[in-house]
């Protein structure tokens, strides 16, 4: 619970550092409010709309409205997903403003002993440090490999665990070894004609438990005719500290990305996940009040490109044979690749040029999976009212095999699965791990 004299703090921080203008922006004409999950499933509650957010933390700019319990709840209930920035006829980036108003509630509530340990372990001592993710997941390879697992199952000591968190130990990827983590490939030459110089922005979990499909996104590079190179420099990009009022650390994060990509004399830099992708592209806003910085992060951004887009823009799918057996697959959308990279066409052209499949438009694909980061762990009830509406679309189109374009989500649609018992007639994939397996 906040105290009156925190609320003091983030009633002036509020004043000093929201943008106004942004916030009067906001026309209240309600063409957010069919866009907003977290508005629909809480029974058309205005304050947890993208419309009713604005105001409230314009009424905490203005001194009418406590930033109180009420207040923070309603901004920790919003998944983020910004799908009300595309139809917003103003073009208010909300984004934007969820983000600082969240790192000025952060930075002046007084959380308790075991959230500081929680907060400080994750954003300043594991995120930042590749090498400490790589042993962490490493640990999760031995759990899989040595028979724990198998143990923990059969015993029923899972249970102990709350049931979403079960059920997502059953849907994790096998990881790699530590040993494979550590190999990583620092330049790969095109395979096909040369068309493009790239870095590729490996990523933190990308690169450890999701490094299979890595691996497949250098292979479609290469096979579309790109030079890689994969700068060790990098680092985590910095979207769970920006989405969680960890703005500085987000800010450190970005510096060192951009000071390691900029010097690389490359065309593109290629992502392969939605959430990282959309917060690369704002490190220009991130570090908008640094002049050393600012110009540094306009030119990494304008370079970032998603993996699908790349492919689309070399002809890829006309070049190379892509072929899969008879089946019918449908397209989960990264909400931050849609509505922030707005990439929405390119996967489908992808998916549409795969022999023997069919592809079958989802109802409300743009639609929050409710994944969201970790909001499927900090806030799971809802989380799971999110998932539960997405699987009735996604069983509608028959699919057996639902393509997504971000970690989160991919994890979140194979929970979806497990939770409907449908593992053995359904799974879910990213798309460059389908479009490899499609390569003839």
């Amino acid at each position: 619970m906040t105290t009156l004299l925190e609320q003091e703090k983030i009633q002036q921080q509020f004043k000093e550092r929201m943008n106004e203008d942004e916030l009067l922006n906001c026309m209240r004409c309600g063409f957010c409010l069919p866009t907003c999950p977290t508005y629909i499933e809480s029974g058309y509650k205005e304050s947890h709309s993208p419309r009713g957010r604005i105001a409230m933390m314009k009424g905490v700019v203005d001194g009418i409205v406590e930033p109180d319990e009420d207040f923070e709840r309603s901004l920790e209930l919003c998944l983020g997903c910004r799908a009300c920035e595309p139809v917003c006829p103003s073009g208010v980036n909300y984004g934007h403003l969820l983000e600082e108003a969240r790192d000025i509630i952060n930075q002046n509530k007084k959380h308790s002993l075991p959230v500081r340990a929680v907060r400080k372990t994750v954003f300043e001592g594991l995120f930042p440090h590749q090498n400490r993710m790589r042993t962490l997941v490493g640990l999760l390879g031995f759990y899989q490999r040595s028979g724990i697992q198998t143990l923990a199952r059969k015993t029923g000591y899972l249970g102990l665990l709350p049931d979403n968190l079960a059920t997502m130990e059953r849907v994790l990827p096998k990881v790699p070894t530590l040993k494979e983590m550590k190999n990583r490939p620092e330049h790969l030459p095109a395979i096909a004609e040369k068309v493009h110089r790239v870095a590729f922005f490996s990523g933190c979990l990308m690169d450890t438990m999701f490094m299979k499909t890595n691996d497949a996104t250098m292979k479609l590079l290469q096979l579309a005719g790109c030079e890689i190179v994969i700068p060790k420099q990098q680092t985590c990009c910095g979207a769970l500290h920006g989405h969680s009022g960890e703005k500085n650390g987000a800010k450190e994060l970005a510096k060192k990305n951009i000071a390691a990509f900029e010097d690389l004399g490359v065309d593109f830099i290629i992502t392969n996940a939605g959430g990282c992708g959309a917060f690369l592209v704002d490190y220009d806003h991130l570090l908008k009040d640094d002049s050393v910085w600012k110009e540094r992060a306009l030119a990494f951004k304008s370079k970032i490109k998603d993996i699908s887009e790349i492919l689309v823009a070399v002809s890829f799918h006309k070049k190379v044979k892509l072929e899969l057996p008879a089946q019918v697959i449908t397209y989960q959308d990264s909400c931050h690749l849609r509505n922030v990279m707005k990439t929405a066409s390119a996967p489908r052209t992808l998916l549409g040029a795969i022999k023997g499949v069919q592809f079958k438009e989802m109802k409300e694909a743009d639609r929050c999976c409710g994944s969201a980061g970790i909001y499927n762990i900090v806030e799971s009830e809802m989380s799971m009212v999110m998932l539960d509406y997405k699987m009735v679309q996604a069983k509608a189109t028959h699919a057996t095999t639902i393509v997504t374009a971000n970690p989160g989500c991919l994890l979140q649609m194979q929970l979806g699965i497990e939770r409907e018992g449908l593992s053995d007639k359904m799974h879910a994939v990213h798309i460059v791990d389908l479009l490899a397996e499609a390569v003839k």
